[in-house]
Order: C-alpha cells, then sequence, then structure tokens
C-alpha cells in the first residue's frame, strides 16, 4: 500500500488517544496567493503583528482561564480581524457577542426559525468574517436548511445592521452556495477565508454509514469535498481560475479544493505558513488530522476507500494518490466514542513558547493534544494534555477551538456551554 503526501507521507498512530516575484504571485483578481491578502480594490489586509494586552507569559504550564458561561449547545468562536469581540455560535441558531468580558444578552444575530434541526449535528454550524471587515459589514455562516431531499448544506452571507454596529440585519441574507444533503449527518459546517482571500467549505459526505452513496469520491457533487470560491467576484459567487478542477469537464465541480473528506468538522489554515489542518472525523476504526500544504488543491484524502491510514471496509483497497493524514488514533468501537476536533496553531504574542504548537481535541473523550510541525514534518507530539490543562476533567464535550483577533486560541464546551482561553500559569 502507499499513501501519496507530497513525494513523501507521515503517519503516527496514537493508540486509544489519540515568494517569490509580486507579479507572478497574483491571480486574475488581484489577490496574493503568498503573503497579505489583496481586496479587489487592492487594499492589503494583511493582519497587523498580534499584541498582547499584557507582558508576555513565559513557560508552557496550560491553564484553562474561563471567558464565558452560561451558553445553550456552543459549537464555535472566533475573532474577526481588527475587532476585540468574540463572535460564539449556538448551534440552534444565534450567534452571541462577548464584549469585554460579558456576554450580552441580545443576539448578534438569530437565524433559528430558518434551520434544519432534526438531528444532533445539524443546525447553525460555522462563521466567516470577510478578510475586509469590519469595514466591510459582511460576514458568513453554514447551516442545515429544510427544502432538500431532505435537507440542505447552505452557505449565506448576512450584513451588520446600518443602525447597529452590534447587531446583524437578518433581512441582509444571501444565499451563495447549497449543496442537497440526504441524511441529517456528516454536514461538516466549517468555513474560513484563506490566505488567498477566496472563502473554503468543508463538507461532510452527507451522512449514511460508510458514505452508501460514495459522495466522497463522485466529484460531480460538492458532498465529501472541500470547495474554495471566490464571494467577490460574480453573483452568487465566482470561481478561481486556478482551482485544480476547472476546465476538467465530465461534470466534475469547479468549486473542489479537495476531496475524498468524511466529515471535516473543524479546520484551521496557519497564520504564519498558510498550510491548512483537517480534522476528519472517522467511521468506525480511525480519527485523523491531516496538513495540507499551503497553496496545494486537487488532493484526495481517501474516504471512502481509506479511513485514516487504514483501508476502509476493504482489506485489500489500493491506496495510490490518496493524500496521507499526519496524524491518526484509534476509533473505539462503541462507548467512549471518538470524534476529533481539529484546532488552531498558536501564533499570538502573550505566550512565546506555545508559538508553533496546533492544538486538537476529541468530543467524546475530551482528549486533548499538541504537536508541532516543522517545514512541513512532525517534529513533537502528538502530546497529551488533557490531565495538566484540564484535571478534574470538565471539557469532555470540546466542540471546537476558536482564534480571536490577537491569535490567542479558546475552547468551546458543547456540553457545559461554556467557553475558555488556553493561557500559560505566570
Amino acid at each position: 500500500m502507499e499513501l501519496v503526501r507530497a513525494g513523501r507521507w507521515l503517519s503516527v498512530l496514537v493508540a486509544l488517544v489519540a515568494c517569490g516575484d509580486d507579479d507572478a504571485a497574483r491571480d486574475d483578481a488581484g489577490r496574493r496567493r503568498d503573503g497579505p491578502i489583496q481586496s479587489d480594490a487592492g487594499i492589503s489586509t494583511d493582519a497587523s503583528p498580534p499584541v498582547c494586552a499584557h507582558d508576555p507569559v513565559a513557560g508552557t504550564d496550560l491553564v484553562l482561564e474561563p471567558v464565558a458561561d452560561g451558553l445553550v449547545d456552543p459549537v464555535f468562536v472566533t475573532g474577526p480581524p481588527g475587532d476585540p469581540r468574540l463572535f460564539i455560535i449556538e448551534k440552534a441558531g444565534r450567534i452571541r457577542l462577548l464584549r469585554d468580558g460579558a456576554l450580552e444578552a441580545e443576539p448578534f444575530l438569530d437565524i433559528s426559525g430558518s434551520l434544519a434541526l432534526d438531528d444532533g449535528e445539524q443546525g447553525l454550524l460555522g462563521l466567516a468574517f470577510h478578510p475586509d471587515w469590519p469595514a466591510s459589514g459582511r460576514f458568513f455562516v453554514f447551516y442545515t436548511a429544510p427544502g432538500g431531499t431532505p435537507y440542505f448544506d447552505r452557505v449565506s452571507e448576512f450584513s451588520v445592521s446600518s443602525a447597529d454596529p452590534d447587531r446583524a440585519d437578518p433581512d441582509s441574507e444571501r444565499i451563495v452556495i447549497e449543496a442537497d444533503d440526504p441524511h441529517p449527518r456528516h454536514n461538516g459546517g466549517m468555513i474560513a477565508f484563506g490566505p488567498d482571500g477566496y472563502l473554503y467549505i468543508g463538507m461532510g459526505d452527507g451522512g449514511g454509514a460508510g458514505d452508501p452513496g460514495d459522495d466522497a469520491q463522485d466529484m460531480t457533487g460538492l458532498l465529501g469535498d472541500m470547495l474554495r470560491i471566490d464571494v467577490d467576484g460574480a453573483t452568487p459567487y465566482g470561481i478561481p481560475a486556478d482551482n485544480p478542477h476547472v476546465g476538467e469537464g465530465g461534470g466534475v465541480r469547479d468549486e473542489i479544493w479537495l476531496s475524498g473528506l468524511r466529515n471535516p468538522w473543524r479546520w484551521s489554515f496557519d497564520r504564519a505558513t498558510g498550510e491548512l489542518y483537517i480534522g476528519d472525523v472517522g467511521q468506525a476504526s480511525r480519527e485523523e488530522v491531516t496538513l495540507i500544504p499551503a497553496g496545494e488543491g486537487g488532493l484526495n484524502l481517501g474516504w471512502n476507500d481509506m479511513e485514516g491510514d487504514i483501508c476502509y471496509d476493504n482489506p485489500d483497497c489500493l491506496t495510490a494518490g490518496y493524500f496521507a493524514p499526519l496524524v491518526t488514533y484509534v476509533n473505539m468501537a462503541g462507548p467512549p466514542c471518538r470524534a476529533v476536533m481539529g484546532g488552531y496553531t498558536y501564533r499570538g504574542a502573550c505566550y512565546p513558547d506555545l508559538v508553533g504548537l496546533y492544538f486538537y481535541a476529541d468530543y467524546c473523550s475530551g482528549d486533548i493534544w499538541t504537536l508541532r510541525v516543522e517545514n512541513g514534518e512532525l517534529v513533537a507530539g502528538p502530546t497529551a494534555i488533557r490531565d495538566d490543562i484540564d484535571p478534574d476533567h470538565l471539557l469532555s464535550g470540546v466542540a471546537s477551538f476558536g482564534e480571536d483577533a490577537a491569535g490567542e486560541i479558546y475552547v468551546v464546551n458543547r456540553r457545559n456551554g461554556t467557553v475558555h482561553h488556553i493561557t500559560v500559569v505566570p
């Protein structure tokens, strides 16, 4: 068996736990593929270096600092560029606003009346702010909606209210893209803008054990893929000219950036390197985190021929051409279950000894790990940190990590309705 990983591959099994020339670098829309994002107006939106609100703290003795509680089924937190506030998704359809350590009673946005909520994996799942936020007031959400056969996985654009910067305009919705979804589970739901200024969308395989419709390997549909679209071009969206399948024909969708995904619930771009870390929830044997080199599309991650680093449901599967995961860990059949929660690489300024550490977790067990990648290679970890960072084991139910505008990392706990900031003991 052979799994391709850009000429080499690296997979770690953790048992039971887990620049070039400016002109050449620009695409037709004037964006840079490397370096600062360029808006259509040619204005750089490259974030300023992160600034810490206090003196930097040395060391790696981690603690969790509570920042919000009393939330109802929270699944994501983010702080958009240039904005000191935190925005927290509640799965039933509300985006809550955390300002100066206080959770506002009035939601930033409430779309609860638009959702399909027939299963625990449905709802309001993803949130991404346009790179020129807050000037544009534009942001995007991913949610499950009724009306397909029987559901839609939908990405919509909203705008901030012209009368109140702490409230979105609920009537401003513009549906950008949606995919017909036959089952309530495996919806993906994470959306984020890449270093190139394009919107990336993680789509699950549509549900059903083992991907019965082979959606993850069907390039004529959108399920089981990572999509890459231009929300600043044509309406409802444009296709970047360098997407890997543009012009391929045969019904292959031009939006596809990566394929062979099962349920990429949480993933992130490394702010410093542009590399893409994808946490893809497994079926019954393996959970995986895959590291995609910066700017590299057209890769197939292997589902449903592969589950992580092993064959799925066929011991003699052909693995040549599939891109291998960075790390995997065992998914035990039955309780306790396993479900990987992809996280973030720390690039903040408050805790210099954490810089370059990637944090990820398991939803069911509450296990939390770190690892370190340098020059595309795993150089340290996975290292289990739950007993250190959460000695009372309060965080079973980690649904997501999140990043604020300064690159600080947060942990969202769905079961106890909290958000914690990962900090270092002074």
